[in-house]
């Protein structure tokens, strides 16, 4: 249940191997199973911050499970290693759901 959106203006090669990765990160830092975390990835998207050099913007929506203060800099980090973008070009949104408000399989999970 964890959904993780990644918008970059930086180009990504391997945008499989990206999604895979961070699905695994996120579902290590939410202690939930990989198999629930979806994850959307927009590249070479027209963003700016700043100025015109490569920046991201995460939002990542779960039922409980995070901890921003402890999740910022693990996914910060990932981006920065794994995209090239420095962590002061990253905006991170963390959202905490309802579970009356997230559905899977026809209903809601509360």
């Amino acid at each position: 249940m964890p959904y993780i959106n990644i918008s970059t203006s930086a180009k990504i090669e391997d945008k499989k191997k990206l999604l895979n990765e961070i699905s695994i990160l996120v579902a290590s830092l939410t202690n939930k199973s990989k198999k629930f975390v979806m994850a959307k990835l927009d590249d070479n998207s027209e963003i700016f911050f700043e100025d015109e050099s490569p920046c991201c913007f995460l939002e990542i929506k779960s039922i409980g499970s995070l901890n921003p203060s402890e999740m910022a800099k693990p996914i910060s980090n990932f981006v920065f290693e794994k995209m090239g973008i420095p962590i002061d070009k990253i905006y991170i949104s963390f959202v905490d759901l309802p579970a009356s408000m997230w559905a899977w399989n026809g209903r809601t999970f509360g």
